[in-house]
């Protein structure tokens, strides 16, 4: 299903980026800061609904950043999700397909403005379609447990992504960013999905991890990878929302573990409370750091790299820059 799209897409925005492309970072701190509040299980996605054109405000401060990928406000977007507030499920189909909408709006803006303009550094950016674990849309801090109860099997999860992966592919994007998956199965289901809907558009699967060896389920991610290493359809794999000091290990060790390229987009370093839904103090990277070690997961494998919960358009841009003076020839 779906419009056929190259598969080289990835590796392509890799090479014209000087070898390591840039991820946007967090979209909800960069909403918050613009006075969005989310004490709501739907999360950032309560602003497809409030407020629409403050997402696209900050798809743009991405791209001004120098974000090379785009990452869509759909994370906790799920049709569940969006019934559980008393929206039709024609209405929430439709507020998936606003959070494609809304990005490729934004890049189309950014670029058709910017190559205009002689001797700029940005590239055309891709946009992603985010995809939340399944405890993701639970909203009690599973994706970072996985621990999902002996009621949720192989085919459960299947069907609680597949009408959302569905619309999503629908919607146009030209990657699709399953994220925060915290075990296995999670991993197995999506496979074993992206084969049955004959998904085209390339995907990477990007676990959390709480103790920067194993995935958060405690399962080795060796277990992990080698259901991902089977498919075709998956082009990239790698870390989000876990400790920046956790990442240039768990990259050297997907490094030896896969052949697929390697993302990371790590949160700033505090710890989520998913229960009391707060901010726990803790030690974090600055923007400072992270233009220090970006170049260290550039050299130790990673071929994108960005930000997640708790970083902003400031740490992207540092980023940004530093990979791009260090590039390669």
């Amino acid at each position: 299903m779906g419009i056929l799209k190259k598969m080289g897409v990835l590796e392509d925005l890799i090479e014209k980026a000087g070898g390591c492309a840039v991820v946007d970072g967090g979209l909800s701190t960069q909403l918050e800061k613009h006075g969005a509040q989310f004490n709501d299980a739907l999360w950032s996605a309560v602003c497809l609904i409030q407020d629409p054109d403050l997402i696209k405000l900050v798809h743009l401060e991405y791209l001004e950043a120098g974000s090379d990928i785009l990452i869509t406000s759909s994370y906790q977007a799920s049709l569940p999700g969006f019934q559980s507030k008393g929206l039709s499920i024609e209405e929430g189909e439709l507020l998936l397909k606003k959070s494609v909408e809304l990005a490729v709006q934004a890049r189309d803006k950014f670029w058709d403005a910017k190559k205009k303009e002689s001797g700029h550094s940005y590239n055309r950016a891709l946009v992603a379609a985010s995809i939340g674990s399944y405890g993701a849309y639970l909203a009690d801090g599973s994706e970072y447990s996985g621990c999902y109860g002996p009621s949720v099997d192989l085919d459960k999860l299947k069907d609680f992504h597949r009408r959302r992966l569905q619309v999503l592919v629908e919607a146009g994007p030209d990657l699709l960013a399953f994220e925060t998956i915290p075990n296995k199965l999670e991993a197995q289901a999506l496979v074993e999905l992206l084969e049955e809907e004959n998904i085209q558009i390339p995907s990477w699967i990007c676990f959390s991890s709480v103790d920067g060896q194993n995935a958060p389920s405690g399962e080795s991610f060796k277990e992990c990878l080698d259901i991902i290493n089977s498919s075709n359809k998956i082009s990239a794999v790698g870390i989000n929302c876990a400790p920046p000091h956790f990442v240039q290990g768990l990259v050297q060790k997907f490094k030896e573990l896969t052949g697929k390229l390697i993302v990371v987009y790590p949160n700033s370093g505090e710890v989520w409370d998913g229960r009391a839904k707060r901010w726990l103090p803790s030690k974090c990277f600055d923007d400072e750091k992270f233009k220090l070690f970006a170049t260290r997961w550039r050299d130790a494998g990673a071929k994108l790299i960005g930000g997640c919960c708790r970083t902003t358009p400031s740490t992207i841009q540092v980023i940004s820059k530093v990979l791009k003076e260090n590039s390669g020839p």
